[in-house]
């Protein structure tokens, strides 16, 4: 578990799935970790490494319809229903959809069948769209074409974009000897774009006093893929240092500098294997790979540690859109707390609030409100995740309790 007064720093791990975090132990046993799909322009760009995860039925069993049996405690908030359910998309929630759907299909038995894919938020959407998955995850609410595609998609109906699961991007970072380390947006900015190329430059110097940093080559990794991490990473790199980020933000990483890897998983094994290496993901990548991650700058020039908690504070500020039935969270760049770490997401469900397949609405319903429930939102921070509010657990309960 993370501790939330501890910054996120490694001290054990296994590639494949657990690593001790902070001054807590973060346990990932689940398949599909996580990393971040796409979403800001219209994409269908594979995001993030490709999991497919379907946990068996327990010993329950649930009726047909819409409901037969509620739960609480471990697995509370939940309802179940039978039937096939599958979602693609947003890597970066994975880990989580994937505990929820053991979880789910734990208590509700064999006649429960969920799956869901982490493959990247741009094939989600496109899947959704296609009408090959019920509901796409994604790192960013639907773009003005999406949406369009995804309305028809919906028999002209309006598709939602449902804030379900926030996170932390972290920025990851192989500099041998260096066990702690300052980034400021600015020099993060320099050093994506190529205007800083050693970790001795003077710039980095100044924002680390007393660190010893090497007479090593900086090599910078990104997202090759459509990617809903590179969108928040670089939108958080814009609006907090324009001067030297100036490119707006963008699913497609928009940075003039450095080398490509093929989703969050591609970008934490190139920064791990690679001396002088940086790179973004969102930060279970960092504690699947043992990789260090840096404080980074706010507005104010302050340094932030990843923390789950310093997240946390940071993503409730953000203002919440619930125009058209949406629940989207806009981040404000401009606040600059001690303990609200700046570089965040929040992966969303993509739903039709009406016309779903009537054999598939009471679990498609059932699962997505148990997502955001207390039973599954309180499992969130031990996942390495940021678990939304009672009030916004209770709004978006309240959207896909009305999903029709």
């Amino acid at each position: 578990m993370i501790r939330r007064d501890f910054p996120v720093k490694i001290h054990a791990g296994v590639n494949g799935r657990s690593a001790a975090v902070g001054a807590g132990v973060l346990a990932i046993a689940l398949a599909g970790l996580t990393a971040c799909g796409s979403d800001n322009n219209s994409s269908s760009s594979s995001g993030g490494s490709s999991s497919t995860t379907s946990a068996a039925g327990g010993s329950t069993s649930s009726a047909s319809g819409s409901s037969s049996s509620s739960a609480s405690g471990a697995t509370g908030d939940i309802t179940c229903a039978s039937g096939t359910l599958s979602g693609q998309g947003s890597s970066a929630q994975a880990t989580a959809i994937t505990q929820f759907i053991k979880d789910y299909q734990t208590k509700c038995g064999s006649g429960t069948n969920i799956s869901y894919n982490g493959n990247g938020s741009g094939p989600g959407v496109t899947a959704f769209v296609q009408k090959q998955a019920d509901w796409a995850g994604s790192d960013y609410p639907l773009n003005a074409d999406q949406q369009k595609q995804a309305d028809q998609r919906c028999g002209g109906k309006p598709a939602v974009s449902v804030g379900t699961i926030p996170g932390a991007i972290a920025v990851m970072y192989n500099v041998p000897g260096v066990d702690k380390l300052n980034l400021s947006a600015s020099t993060l900015g320099k050093i994506f774009n190529g205007k800083i190329a050693k970790w001795n430059d003077a710039a980095i110097t100044a924002e680390n006093p007393g660190v010893a940093l090497p007479d090593l080559a900086i090599q910078a990794y990104h997202r090759s893929d459509a990617s809903g991490t590179s969108f928040n990473f670089s939108n958080y790199l814009n609006k907090t240092a324009a001067a030297d980020f100036p490119t707006p933000a963008n699913k497609q990483w928009p940075g003039s500098n450095g080398q490509a890897a093929q989703g969050s998983k591609g970008v934490a094994q190139a920064v791990q294997s690679t001396s002088g290496a940086v790179g973004y993901a969102e930060v279970s990548y960092a504690t699947q790979n043992n990789l260090k991650t840096a404080a980074i700058g706010n507005a104010a020039g302050k340094f932030v540690p990843l923390t789950i908690s310093n997240a946390s504070n940071f993503i409730s500020k953000a203002q919440v859109d619930t125009a058209a039935g949406n629940y989207k969270f806009n981040f404000d760049y401009t606040y600059s707390a001690d303990d609200a770490y700046p570089a965040v997401l929040v992966t969303y469900e993509i739903i039709c609030s009406t016309g779903n397949d009537s054999a598939k609405l009471p679990v498609l319903k059932n699962f997505l409100q148990y997502t955001a429930g207390n039973g599954a939102q309180s499992q969130l921070e031990k996942l390495g995740y940021v678990a939304l509010s009672s009030d916004q657990q209770s709004k978006v309960g309240a959207i896909f309790a009305a999903l029709s």
